[in-house]
């Protein structure tokens, strides 16, 4: 009986591991199938200046980092002085919005499926928090373009992005009057302009400071909650909680009825 006993309680402690091993959600970690992304994140110690916050987990390479900081890049051939030379000040926000698309393995919950003869995947409506969007606005209200959306319809007869004939280049804030405007419409609303602020866990952020931690892994986490907590009609349970609440294996169902019937076996023996 003793040793039903201490069968039935190794059975029990198997089955309870077995019960929280941790499902791998496939929105999270991830990188988009795009032109110049890796198959999977991973650390990459030499991530190039505004890109080296990714450098522990990134979906980028070394050289992709470089190229994200040239005026013409090899990336996509795209030249952010299509209107004259753009300020300093607001290129670094163009650069950290190449990092961010290039690098980042926390856009899982946004990827969205495309036919492109140059990436199958992209990113769309991405919450981005509301500092990051007005001080690249503050910043560029400025500068001067040509387009609102610069996704498609340039001239590209030269092998580089020109303004389109008859466009005029005009500042950044007639093109785009507020924040909300710029973000979310310059990438084909790849971005949405979001009221929540950094470190809320509720927006993603182009900046942060890698010696806190990437704030962008918690909020990945609670959209990909999100996405499943809707798909399966479930309301008011905590992030924390959802993880825990899952289908048993079938492993555990299978043997619990024999890890029950030593159990009381050995506990009937034991009186």
């Amino acid at each position: 009986l003793a040793l039903g006993m201490a069968v039935a309680l190794a059975l029990l402690v198997l089955l309870a591991a077995d019960a929280v091993v941790p499902v791998k959600n496939p929105l999270l970690n991830v990188c988009m199938d795009a032109k110049h992304h890796k198959h999977k994140p991973g650390p990459e110690g030499k991530l190039h200046d505004q890109c080296s916050p990714w450098k522990d987990n990134a979906c980028c390479t070394a050289n992709t980092s470089s190229e994200a900081h040239k005026d013409q890049s090899n990336l996509y051939n795209f030249n952010w002085n299509h209107c004259g030379l753009m300020p300093p000040k607001c290129k670094r926000h163009f650069i950290q919005d190449t990092c961010l698309y290039e690098c980042s393995p926390n856009l899982g919950p946004w990827i969205d499926q495309v036919d492109s003869s140059w990436r199958r995947e992209r990113i769309l409506h991405v919450p981005l928090c509301k500092e990051d969007c007005e001080e690249w606005w503050k910043d560029c209200k400025d500068a001067l373009t040509c387009k609102e959306n610069w996704h498609k319809g340039w001239n590209w007869a030269t092998g580089t992005n020109r303004c389109p004939w008859g466009s005029m280049c005009r500042p950044f804030s007639k093109v785009f009057p507020r924040p909300k405007d710029l973000c979310e419409k310059i990438w084909s609303n790849s971005y949405k302009y979001s009221p929540e602020r950094r470190g809320s866990g509720r927006c993603i952020q182009m900046w942060f400071d890698p010696a806190q931690g990437n704030p962008n892994v918690a909020v990945a986490s609670y959209y990909a909650w999100k996405q499943r907590s809707s798909s399966a009609q479930v309301e008011n349970v905590a992030p924390e909680r959802d993880q825990a609440v899952r289908a048993l294996p079938w492993s555990v169902l299978a043997l619990l009825p024999l890890a029950l019937v030593l159990l009381a076996e050995g506990a009937g023996g034991c009186g």
